[in-house]
């Protein structure tokens, strides 16, 4: 099968299809609507050839569809007819930082974090994908996006910003206790280390989770998603296919 991924975020969408070598990208920004998204997908992915479609979004995801708008995009991403936008091919839709974290999987119990435009997370444990929406609970006087997101690095500056991520990291830790972190998003770079128990992320593993969302058994209607993709996914669709 090949699958177009597309990868939304705050300030670019970025696209890659089977097969493709490169990604291809356009400017999102904060008045960017979904069939806005769907357009410059269509145009950029002009000469490439795809079965199905895997979007990662920066917000709630339900059954395959944004179940709120997103805070860094415009209005219209919840109720769009996405499959409709592709001309009816199959299209699943997964957090944008759940993707990432698929792509990004190896084995137990994995935190992933986002440093983007805001603070995307979610968790796989065990191959079963868990989107969260850690970003906006209360940290200090705000939010942990607000200390950590991309207005943070420039309010803050590069240094205090850095300890920022640390404390946000370590206190993550401890309250969810994963076996490993993995820290990505386009402004990992500014980290000079990582804090304990952590790996830099690649912006490359949204496509691989993107193609691994539909390298399994589908995700069912509710509930979190298996990593079908990853060893230890493969195993679990393996004994219930024995079943």
């Amino acid at each position: 099968m090949q699958v177009l991924v597309i990868d939304v975020g705050g300030s670019h969408v970025k696209i890659r299809a089977t097969g493709e070598p490169e990604e291809r990208k356009f400017d999102s920004g904060p008045d960017m609507t979904a069939a806005q998204m769907a357009e410059g997908v269509k145009t950029l992915a002009a000469g490439w050839a795809y079965d199905a479609v895997a979007i990662g979004y920066p917000g709630v995801v339900n059954n395959d569809q944004p179940a709120t708008e997103p805070h860094n995009l415009g209005r219209g991403w919840v109720g769009f007819d996405y499959r409709g936008a592709f001309a009816g091919k199959p299209v699943k839709i997964i957090n944008d930082a759940a993707m990432q974290a698929l792509g990004s999987y190896q084995r137990g119990k994995l935190l992933f974090l986002g440093l983007g435009t805001g603070l995307g997370s979610a968790m796989i444990v065990d191959g079963v994908v868990l989107p969260m929406e850690l970003a906006h609970l209360p940290y200090r006087k705000h939010s942990f996006e607000y200390y950590v997101g991309e207005d943070a690095l420039e309010r803050l500056g590069r240094r205090k910003w850095r300890r920022r991520v640390f404390d946000v990291v370590e206190r993550l830790c401890a309250a969810l206790l994963p076996d490993e972190v993995v820290i990505g998003g386009g402004n990992v770079r500014h980290l000079n280390e990582l804090p304990p128990r952590c790996r830099a992320g690649d912006n490359a593993n949204a496509f691989a989770g993107g193609f691994r969302l539909w390298a399994g058994a589908p995700a069912t209607a509710a509930g979190p998603r298996r990593a079908t993709g990853t060893p230890r996914g493969k195993a679990a669709a393996k004994r219930r296919a024995a079943r």
